[in-house]
């Protein structure tokens, strides 16, 4: 247990009376909010499954931190902003990070940095495939009827590295050394299907065609009728991404590249955007659409162009499509395939609000199990806000449903969801500030554990709230079963 030593500081800013500093020698954390997902976890088994799904090879009588028990030590401190291993020698003394994995405040304390080490490098590679089952697995449990449309959406980001890891190449894109992680996420509920960690310089359709069948063959097993449309940018526009899609019968809509062909299809469309746009001083958004072969097709296939004149200059987009309305509805196709944006913001808040791209261990299998721990804090962040989703009701006066607003009405809609319901549309900093960054004071008895939260803290009726929520639904959850 880390103790401090007796101190006292005296502060000298001007104030009425003077500010003393002394340590307590109570049991307090500063990650306290991290007991709703405690909570949440146990409901749902997240980090009991993944740890279930890992081969533990050490001799039984020499194990003092479990698998279960250090993968909650790194999914939990990641959730709070504690992404590295070194963390772990302050936060394994640290009494919430007790409770969270099982432990009495009197016990020994939680795994070290190099326990976690040698946790993270001794993953066999067989672990891997059930890993990949599982966050399947977690995906179809997480509906509660069986969806009749799905959207997936493909996409890679770059993860600079600082060292010497295995299959880190220099990227002259990026002008970095990196790995390049892949995710396959749904549109529905924001929750990541598939995750893979390609080598620095890999092309980001490298085996996604691969990644696509498994997914469409375990969704299909169990909802043989559900409808499954695919997005991506044009890195995935590939012939042998769209003869896959083809053979596996599912729609798609991917970016493709403008070239010299598609120009001259549509130059006179961009003529006519910026002749209106100089008429009226107004925006303007144009589309066409046509079949196209491109030499390396076997066949055509159906591309929608937009045009678009505005005070910053032009700019044209191209997408390929099967969709069904594509032929009649050009622009609502390309608009479907510009949401895909969203899914890019769960990739930044992955890489960025929950530090996936802190990837440095040396060994890349070590890496690919810490993007796996990253991916299984944001899944649990994801499905904590669907429990505590509050959205505002339909606005008054609106002549179509909220699904179908377009331009600045949508972006209205989504600022006020956003501003009404923090924590159901809330990035992992949101959540810090908010729920997980809270002091606790913890004291054990001999019959239960209290942990006292301010009674001044801002958001403690927010903390309140969650917590009833999750409680009323795992009662819910108790009665059905």
């Amino acid at each position: 247990m880390v103790s401090q030593t007796a101190f006292q500081l005296t502060l000298d800013f001007p104030t009425s009376k003077p500010v003393v500093v002394v340590p307590a020698a109570d049991q307090i954390s500063s990650d306290a909010g991290l007991l709703p997902f405690r909570q949440l976890d146990e409901q749902l088994g997240l980090t009991r499954q993944f740890a279930e799904a890992l081969t533990d090879r050490r001799h039984t009588g020499y194990i003092d931190h479990s698998f279960l028990e250090m993968t909650r030590m790194r999914v939990y401190g990641i959730l709070a902003d504690y992404a590295d291993q070194n963390d772990h020698d302050v936060l394994r003394s640290d009494p919430i990070f007790k409770l969270l994995c099982d432990r009495s405040l009197a016990d020994h304390d939680l795994a070290s940095q190099p326990t976690l080490s040698r946790f993270e490098n001794a993953i066999a590679v067989r672990s891997f495939f059930h890993l990949r089952d599982l966050l399947l697995d977690q995906f179809i449990a997480s509906f509660k009827t069986p969806p009749r449309h799905l959207t997936l959406d493909i996409d890679p980001f770059d993860d600079p590295t600082h060292g010497q890891q295995q299959l880190t190449f220099f990227h002259g894109y990026y002008e970095q050394y990196q790995y390049l992680p892949r995710v396959i996420t749904c549109a529905e509920n924001d929750l990541v299907l598939v995750v893979c960690l390609l080598h620095g310089t890999a092309h980001a359709a490298l085996g996604a065609q691969d990644d696509l069948e498994y997914v469409l063959r375990r969704l299909r097993a169990v909802w043989p009728d559900v409808h499954i449309h695919l997005r991506a940018d044009s890195g995935f526009g590939t012939p042998a991404m769209y003869a896959a899609c083809e053979q596996l019968n599912i729609h798609y809509t991917i970016g493709m590249g403008m070239n010299a062909r598609l120009k001259k299809l549509s130059d006179s469309l961009l003529e006519q955007a910026i002749s209106q746009w100089e008429a009226t001083g107004q925006p303007q958004r144009l589309f066409t659409a046509f079949w196209y072969r491109a030499d390396s097709w076997p066949a055509q296939r159906w591309v929608v162009v937009k045009c678009e004149a505005h005070a910053q200059g032009t700019n044209r987009r191209a997408v390929v499509s099967n969709r069904a309305g594509a032929t009649i509805l050009p622009g609502a196709t390309y608009d479907g395939y510009a949401d895909r944006g969203e899914s890019e913001n769960r990739n930044k808040e992955l890489k960025v609000g929950l530090l996936a791209d802190r990837l440095s261990d040396h060994r890349y299998f070590a890496n690919l199990f810490r993007l796996y721990l990253h991916t299984l804090a944001y899944n649990l962040l994801v499905r904590m806000r669907h429990e505590v989703a509050d959205p505002p009701g339909e606005p008054s006066g609106a002549e179509v449903p909220v699904e179908a607003f377009a331009g600045r009405q949508r972006r209205g809609w989504h600022n006020d969801r956003r501003e009404r319901d923090p924590l159901g549309e809330g990035q992992p900093c949101t959540w810090r500030t908010r729920l997980i960054k809270v002091a606790g004071r913890v004291r054990e008895k001999s019959r239960r554990v209290v942990v006292e939260l301010s009674a001044s803290w801002p958001y403690l009726d927010q903390f309140q709230e969650v917590v009833r929520r999750l409680l009323a639904s795992s009662s819910a959850a108790a009665d059905s079963s």
